[in-house]
């Protein structure tokens, strides 16, 4: 999350909000939103309700859920699904952008 909150200005600068769902309670979700001053939507899904909505996984072998990153547009459709294998199987923020970039484009 720290690659999102040092980005998070270049996101915004092309209207997009970031959003995290994290596994946690609401109690300890929100602990760790305050000790990292994230900038950021963050949603806690203890039940896992919207993660798997989203097909996010857990492994057992690698100690919890996987990575996934999840681009939707306004009109809230699912554009981009990355799946990560481990927890530093992560894109980018310039890949996001740049596919962001790309997505805009398409849409003009």
């Amino acid at each position: 999350m720290a690659q999102l909150r040092q980005g998070y200005d270049e996101f915004r600068s092309r209207d997009v909000e970031i959003v995290i769902v994290g596994a946690e309670d609401a109690g300890a979700f929100g602990e760790y939103w305050t000790k990292e001053s994230l900038p950021f939507v963050g949603l806690p899904d203890p039940k896992h309700t919207v993660l798997k909505l989203y097909g996010q996984e857990v492994s057992l072998f690698r100690l919890g859920r996987m990575p996934a990153q999840v681009v939707v547009d306004k009109d809230g459709m699912a554009r981009y699904v990355h799946y990560g294998y481990d927890m530093t199987d992560i894109p980018t923020n310039e890949e996001i952008l740049t596919l962001i970039d790309e997505l805009d484009q398409e849409e003009t």
